[in-house]
């Protein structure tokens, strides 16, 4: 087999063609573009230098992919006919450069001729120092998960406006409409090269557009900031746990803050039962604040960091969805959920359906009794029908008025018995498929809203709630069910 020099043509200008590119082009081998759509191809031409162009592959093939598998294959089959043949590609061959990653990849002899890539004229043309940090990402597959809003990104292969105004949509969802950005066409080619400093919503609305346009989107600059990513939040709390942050942040430790956690949970579930999403939206980031907050505690004492707790999670998720990640396959959800559990009980070194039991973790008593119950079902412990589940609910209810009429109240004895109707229930309540816990959450909403219902009643008659009889409260009651307040 061959050598194969693979070799940068340079942003376009023909002036920016290295020495070394020259000597590989008039070195008597035969020579293969990727594109011949760059100005450097007018050398070629001019010096009568014979050249194939793999630009025909693109209007064959659907996927850019198949394109470059197919350039890099047929440049191996070539190398194998010639002992040496020469590749030219835009730019840098190591920069944004598809086909040369396959190449490398490949166990064969390779040399690259280096050349300059659009990336110098584009930050001569922006004027922006990149050593504060700068991302290169390709515009083909451009998605929310590269956005780094603490980085300047220059985003190529923009060739066309499809592409554009997907970019586009991205940008706008994270930015703003009106964030200013550079779209820049023609870069290091001094008679054709344009820049636009344009708003996001413009940028599919300038029409010249080519395989030499790319963006450049500055980094959002901390004063008058909108936009923060997860980077800047954990900056925030290191601030606030620092020697001139806030006294009281730097105060708490894993268990002053334990309720906080629960707290903003149940403020979570509270936003997504009234349907609140701006609620929402503030009490995740306050539960997020709650992650964050641990991971900052556990960091500084050399316990974890926040890498380990991403680290953990990702490692779990592909662990337990192997029907994704190892092709493994499923018929139905409901086979998902087995196989999670079984992971799950593998992992920790679960076997026996007791110990299935105690590995649900302390939530809510109503939450815990539901998980138990489904458990229990899951091995046929459990009613052939809802009429079981129903008689346990009067049988446990008799027995609390048998153990009231013997102990009174406040006696364990009568404890008990309360427990074991309150597990019913909730029995009742996964035949029924209603979660006790909401239900009740929905309950406890009900009795405030009426309560606040026979208030403003009594205030309309001139009364407070003190000085209202039961009457006049079951009155106001009873119309509050009637105007149907929840």
């Amino acid at each position: 087999m061959g050598k194969i020099y693979i070799i940068g043509l340079g942003p376009g200008s023909v002036d920016s063609l290295t020495l070394g590119a020259v000597d590989r082009i008039n070195s008597g081998d035969k020579n293969f573009l990727r594109t011949e759509k760059h100005p450097t191809v007018e050398y070629f031409i001019n010096k009568n230098i014979p050249y194939k162009s793999y630009d025909f592959l693109y209007d064959k093939e659907d996927d850019f992919k198949d394109v470059y598998e197919k350039i890099a294959m047929d440049l191996i089959e070539e190398s194998k006919k010639n002992s040496q043949i020469n590749y030219f590609v835009p730019g840098n061959p190591l920069v944004a450069e598809k086909t040369v990653e396959i190449l490398m990849n490949e166990n064969i002899d390779i040399e690259i001729v280096s050349g300059m890539s659009f990336i110098e004229p584009m930050i001569e043309l922006v004027g922006i120092d990149p050593i504060n940090g700068l991302k290169i990402v390709d515009g083909v597959g451009f998605n929310s998960l590269i956005v780094d809003i603490n980085s300047d990104t220059i985003i190529t292969q923009v060739y066309n406006h499809r592409i554009l105004s997907e970019v586009k949509l991205i940008l706008s969802e994270i930015y703003g409409d009106e964030y200013e950005i550079y779209l820049i066409h023609s870069a290091g080619i001094k008679k054709d090269e344009k820049k636009y400093f344009i708003p996001i919503y413009e940028l599919d609305r300038v029409e010249e557009i080519g395989a030499l346009t790319s963006i450049y989107v500055p980094k959002m600059v901390k004063i008058d900031k909108k936009v923060f990513d997860f980077n800047d939040l954990l900056g925030i709390m290191k601030i606030l746990r620092s020697e001139n942050g806030c006294p009281w942040d730097i105060e708490q430790t894993h268990e002053s803050i334990r309720q906080c956690l629960i707290e903003e949970a149940y403020e979570v579930v509270n936003a997504i039962d009234e349907n609140d999403i701006d609620g929402l939206v503030e009490e995740l980031g306050d539960l997020l604040l709650q992650i964050i907050f641990h991971g900052e505690i556990a960091s500084e004492e050399g316990e974890f960091t926040l890498y380990d707790i991403t680290s953990t999670l990702a490692q779990k998720l592909i662990y337990r969805h192997p029907h994704v990640f190892l092709e493994k396959s499923v018929e139905n959800s409901q086979e998902v959920v087995y196989n999670w559990n079984m992971l799950k009980y593998a992992k920790r070194d679960i076997h026996s359906f007791t110990d299935k039991l105690k590995n649900i973790p302390k939530l809510p008593a109503l939450m815990t009794s539901f998980k138990i119950q489904e458990k229990a079902a899951e091995i046929g412990f459990d009613w052939e029908d809802i009429k079981g589940a129903l008689d346990k609910v009067m049988e446990e209810y008799q027995e609390v008025i048998e153990a009231m009429e013997q102990f009174g109240g406040g006696g364990e004895e009568t404890e008990d018995e309360i427990g074991d109707l309150l597990f019913a229930v909730v029995n009742l309540s996964r035949f029924l498929n209603v979660n006790p816990e909401i239900a009740l959450n929905r309950t406890i909403n009900k009795f405030i809203n009426r309560f606040e219902f026979i208030e403003d009643g009594l205030k309309k008659v001139g009364k407070s709630i003190e000085n209202a009889n039961l009457d006049e409260m079951d009155r106001l009651w009873n119309e509050a069910k009637i105007h149907k307040i929840h």
